[in-house]
C-alpha cells in the first residue's frame, strides 16, 4: 500500500512538472520573434512536443511571415528548413488527437506558407477534418469558414467535401451573424450552390452589411468575388460594397485597388467616385512601386485614367522594366495599353521582344487575348505573329472545347496576311453542333471576313464555305430552340452581336422572347431591355409587358437600372398603353433615389427622359447647377473615353431640349463651342446619295442659290438641306436675303443662336429642312418605325420655325422611285406639301 502511494505521488509530480514545462514551452513558442527561434525550440524539445505545441508552432511561423511586407517574406526558407519538416511529421502523427480548431489552423498555416496541396500533411489534415464533418462533430462557424477557405485555396471547388460544407451552411445560414464568416463561406461554396441558395446568401449578405456600421473592405471584396464566381451583376450588393471601399479609402493599397478594379471590370460595374479616390491615392505614391509585380498592378489601375504627365511616366517606366516582367505581367501591360488606346511604338517593341521568351508559358485563351491585344495595338513584329499563328493552329488541331475552338478561329481571322487552311474550316464544322450562340457568331464573323477578303484558296473553297455558312445558320436556329427558359436565353444573348446574328437570327430571337413573354419578371427586365435595344426591334407585346412588370415592381428594381429600361422606350420611340403611369412611376422612383445615383448617370437619365418629353424639375435643377457640373467635370476626367463622350453628348442634348421645350427653367445654352468642335471634327454627312438629292433639289428650285447643304442650325442641329419658300411657295434666293454661302459646295455653318438669316425672311416665308433618313433612323422590324432621336430632332426643328420634310431611305430607294423623273416628282411633292 505504501509502495502504491509512492508510485502515485511520483506520477502526479511528474505530470505536474510536465504540465508546467509544457506551458512554459507553449509560452516560449508564442514569444518567438523570428523563425529561427521557433526552429531552435523545436529542435531542443522534439520529444516533448504535443499536438497543441506543433499547431501553435506552425501558426507562429505563418504569423511571423504575415507581419513582413510581401516582397520581404521568406516562405521558401521556412519550408526548406529541416525543423519545418520535423514539425510536419509530428503534426501528421498527432492529427487524430488535435482539436478541431488546431486542425484547421494548422492546415491554414501550411497553405499560407505555400506548402504544396499534395504534401501528405495537407492531405491528412483535410481527410481528418472531413471525417469530423461527416460525424457532425466539426466545426464551429469560425473554424468551418477557415476550413472552407483552405479548400478553396486548394482549388477543391467541386469536391464532395465542399458540398458537405455547403450543406452545413445551408442549415446554419440563419444563425450566421458575422459578415467575415459569411463572406468566406460564400466564395468557398460558390461553385456548388443552387440559384435559390445563392439568392438566400445574397439576402443574408445584404442584411448583415446593413446592420453593421463598420465593415472591413476585405469582406466586401470577398462578396464581389462571390458575385464574379456566380457571374451575377447584382447592383444592390455592388453599390453597398462600393460604399464600403469609399469609406475605407485610407486603408486601401495597390494590391487591393487593382483587385477591386479587376472585379469591377469582370462584373461590368464602374464608379467614378471610386476611380477619383484611387487615382489620387495611386498618384501620390507612384514612386513607391519599383518592383515588376506592384508596378504592373499600378499600370493596370492608374494607366487608363492618368493625365498626360503621369501617363508618360508610366510608359517610360514600363519600357525600362520590360525585361523583368513575368508572362502574366506582360499580358496585363498589353491589356491596359489597349484600354488606354496607347500605341507607343517603343513600349510595344519592348513588350514584343519580351514575349518571344514567354510564349510557351501561356495557355490557349491567354494566347487568344495576347494576339487580340497585339493586333489592336498595331504591333509590327511579323516574326511574333508567325509564332502566335503556329501556336494557335497547334491548339486548334487538338482542341475539343467548342468555346476554345471558336475563340481561336475568331482571333486567327484578325491576324495580318493570314492564309486559311482547310483544316480550320473542317474543325469549325465539327464543333458547330456543340457551340453556344456567341461561339457560332465568332466562327461566322471569321468565315465571312475570310470569304470577303479572298483568303479561301483551295479547290471547292466557295462551295465548302457556303455549306458551312448554311450549317452555321441551321445550328443557330436549333440553338435558339434549346433554352425553353427566358433567363437561359438571355444569358446566351449577353455577348452576342455582329452582322451574322443581326441578319440571320435577330428576328427569330425576338420571336422566341415573345413566346416566353410570361417569364418576364422584374429580375430579368434589364437584360431583356439590353437585348431589345441592341436588336433595334420594336415589339409592342414585349414592350408592353416590360412596362407593366416595371410599374408593378418598381421598388424592387435598382434605380441605376431604370435608365436602360427608359432608354428602350425612348430610343425606339414607343409609348406603352399606360404611358403616363409608366413614366410617372419611373420618375418618382428615380427622384427619391437621386442621392444614390452617380453624377454622370443623372445626365444620362435626364437626356433619356427628355427624349420622351419628360423634364422632372428636381432632376433638371440638380443637373444644371454649378457645383453639380464642377463635380461632373472632375469625374469625367477618370471615366473611359466612350463613357465620357456619351455623357458630354447627352448633356449637350439635354441642354438643348431644356432650352427649347422648358424655357421656364431659365437654363442658358452653353454648348455652342462644344458643338462647333464636334461638327468640325466629325465625319461629313455629304455622301454621294445626298449630293445626288442636292442636285435634284437645285433643279427643282431653279438654282444652287436657293438651297444649302449641311446646315448647322441654331442650337446646333445639322440638317441635310435647307431652303426658304415664300408665302406662295416660291423659292427665295439666299442671295436676296444677303446670307452668304460658306465653304465649298454650298455648305453653310450658322454660328449664332439668334440666326441672322431668319430676320431677313420675307413676310409669310418659311424655312424648310429636308432630311434624308438612312436605315439607322428606323427600327429594324417590319414596322420601320421612326426612332427617338430623329423624332426629337423633327420636334425641335419645328420649334425653331422649320417645316421638316423627312425622306426615308426605303421610299427613296424603292422600285416606285426607280427613275430620275420619279425621284424629282417625289421630291417636288414632299417639298411643296402636295399629296
Amino acid at each position: 500500500m505504501l509502495c502504491l502511494r509512492q508510485v502515485c505521488l511520483f506520477t502526479l509530480r511528474r505530470y505536474q512538472a510536465r504540465t508546467l514545462c509544457s506551458d512554459l514551452l507553449l509560452s516560449q513558442i508564442n514569444s518567438c520573434t523570428h523563425e529561427d527561434e521557433v526552429f531552435s525550440l523545436v529542435e531542443r524539445n522534439k520529444a516533448r512536443l504535443s499536438e497543441k505545441h506543433v499547431g501553435i508552432a506552425l501558426n507562429v511561423l505563418w504569423q511571423l511571415q504575415k507581419k513582413r511586407p510581401f516582397l520581404l517574406r521568406t516562405s521558401g526558407y521556412v519550408r526548406n528548413h529541416s525543423q519545418f519538416l520535423t514539425l510536419c511529421i509530428l503534426a501528421e502523427n498527432k492529427v487524430e488527437h488535435m482539436e478541431d480548431d488546431v486542425i484547421v489552423d494548422t492546415l491554414y498555416s501550411i497553405l499560407r506558407l505555400n506548402v504544396e496541396d499534395h504534401v501528405s500533411l495537407a492531405k491528412v489534415l483535410v481527410t481528418e477534418a472531413w471525417k469530423r464533418l461527416e460525424r457532425q462533430v466539426l466545426l464551429s462557424l469560425p473554424a468551418l469558414s477557415k476550413f472552407a477557405l483552405c479548400l478553396y485555396k486548394q482549388h477543391r471547388h467541386f469536391s464532395p467535401i465542399i458540398c458537405q460544407v455547403a450543406h452545413i451552411v445551408d442549415m446554419k445560414l440563419d444563425s450566421i451573424q458575422d459578415i467575415r464568416i459569411l463572406s468566406v463561406l460564400m466564395i468557398s461554396i460558390s461553385e456548388v450552390i443552387t440559384e435559390s441558395f445563392r439568392d438566400r446568401l445574397l439576402h443574408k449578405a445584404e442584411q448583415l452589411l446593413e446592420e453593421k456600421d463598420e465593415v472591413h473592405f476585405n469582406y466586401a471584396r470577398r462578396i464581389l468575388q462571390f458575385l464574379q464566381n456566380v457571374k451575377l451583376r447584382y447592383h444592390p450588393l455592388l453599390e453597398k460594397c462600393n460604399r464600403i471601399f469609399l469609406e475605407s479609402a485610407s486603408d486601401l493599397d495597390i494590391h487591393s485597388i487593382s483587385h477591386i478594379f479587376g472585379l469591377y471590370e469582370q462584373l461590368g460595374f464602374d464608379n467614378a467616385e471610386f476611380r477619383l479616390i484611387a487615382k489620387q491615392l495611386l498618384s501620390e505614391t507612384i514612386d513607391d512601386y519599383y518592383d515588376p509585380e506592384t508596378f504592373a498592378k499600378l499600370f493596370f489601375s492608374l494607366g487608363p485614367m492618368a493625365g498626360s504627365k503621369v501617363r508618360e511616366r508610366l510608359l517610360v517606366t514600363a519600357a525600362h522594366m520590360a525585361e523583368e516582367f513575368s508572362s502574366h505581367q506582360v499580358l496585363t501591360i498589353l491589356k491596359t495599353m489597349q484600354k488606354m488606346k496607347c500605341r507607343d511604338s517603343h513600349l510595344l517593341k519592348k513588350m514584343a521582344s519580351v514575349l518571344h521568351k514567354h510564349l510557351d508559358s501561356y495557355h490557349v485563351l491567354q494566347l487568344v487575348k495576347l494576339t487580340q491585344y497585339l493586333v489592336v495595338l498595331h504591333c509590327q513584329d511579323l516574326e511574333l505573329f508567325a509564332k502566335l499563328k503556329m501556336l494557335l493552329l497547334g491548339y486548334l488541331k487538338s482542341s475539343v472545347i467548342p468555346a476554345d475552338t471558336a475563340a481561336i478561329i475568331r482571333v486567327l481571322a484578325m491576324l495580318p496576311s493570314f492564309q486559311v487552311e482547310e483544316i480550320i474550316i473542317n474543325k469549325a464544322a465539327a464543333v458547330l453542333p456543340q457551340c453556344r450562340l456567341h461561339h457560332l457568331n465568332c466562327i461566322a464573323t471569321a468565315l465571312v471576313k475570310w470569304n470577303h477578303h479572298g483568303k479561301l484558296h483551295w479547290q471547292n473553297s466557295s462551295e465548302l464555305c457556303a455549306k458551312l455558312l448554311q450549317k452555321l445558320n441551321d445550328c443557330g436556329f436549333q440553338r435558339l430552340q434549346k433554352p425553353n427558359n427566358l433567363n437561359l436565353l438571355l444569358e446566351e444573348l449577353t455577348h452576342v452581336n455582329g452582322e451574322w446574328f443581326e441578319e440571320v437570327l435577330n428576328e427569330e430571337t425576338v420571336a422566341m422572347c415573345q413566346r416566353l413573354i410570361d417569364e418576364i419578371t422584374w429580375a430579368n427586365v434589364l437584360p431583356l431591355s439590353f437585348f431589345l435595344i441592341k436588336s433595334d426591334h420594336r415589339c409592342p407585346a414585349l414592350f408592353d409587358r416590360i412596362a407593366s412588370v416595371t410599374v408593378e415592381n418598381i421598388d424592387k428594381i435598382p434605380a441605376s437600372e431604370i435608365y436602360f429600361i427608359l432608354l428602350l422606350f425612348s430610343a425606339l420611340n414607343y409609348d406603352p398603353p399606360d404611358n403616363e403611369e409608366f413614366f410617372k412611376s419611373c420618375i418618382q422612383h428615380l427622384t427619391s433615389n437621386l442621392s444614390h445615383l452617380e453624377t454622370y448617370h443623372l445626365v444620362l437619365l435626364g437626356h433619356v427622359l427628355a427624349m420622351a418629353g419628360y423634364f422632372p424639375p428636381v432632376l433638371i435643377t440638380t443637373i444644371f447647377n454649378v457645383s453639380f457640373l464642377s463635380k461632373l467635370d472632375a469625374q469625367l476626367k477618370v471615366l473611359p473615353d466612350l463613357v465620357k463622350q456619351r455623357v458630354h453628348l447627352s448633356l449637350m442634348k439635354l441642354n438643348r431640349a431644356v432650352c427649347l421645350e422648358c424655357p421656364e427653367f431659365h437654363i442658358p445654352w452653353f454648348h455652342e463651342p462644344y458643338c462647333q468642335r464636334v461638327f468640325h471634327k466629325g465625319t461629313s454627312r455629304i455622301n454621294p446619295q445626298r449630293q445626288r438629292i442636292h442636285r435634284m433639289l437645285t433643279e427643282i428650285l431653279g438654282g444652287s442659290h436657293h438651297s444649302r447643304i449641311s446646315v448647322l442650325t441654331p442650337y446646333c442641329y445639322e440638317i441635310d438641306f435647307e431652303c426658304v419658300l415664300d408665302v406662295n411657295k416660291k423659292p427665295v434666293s439666299y442671295m436676296a436675303q444677303n446670307v452668304p454661302l460658306d465653304g465649298v459646295g454650298g455648305i453653310h455653318l450658322r454660328h449664332d443662336v439668334k440666326d441672322e438669316g431668319r430676320k431677313a425672311l420675307p413676310p409669310g416665308a418659311q424655312r424648310v429642312a429636308l432630311e434624308f433618313l438612312d436605315k439607322k433612323a428606323f427600327s429594324k422590324d417590319y414596322s420601320r418605325h421612326l426612332k427617338g432621336e430623329p423624332a426629337v430632332k423633327k420636334r425641335h426643328l419645328e420649334m425653331l420655325g422649320y417645316r421638316v420634310v423627312q425622306i426615308p431611305h426605303f421610299e427613296w430607294n424603292s422600285m416606285v422611285l426607280s427613275t430620275k423623273g420619279e425621284q424629282l416628282e417625289y421630291l417636288r411633292q414632299q417639298l411643296y406639301g402636295i399629296q
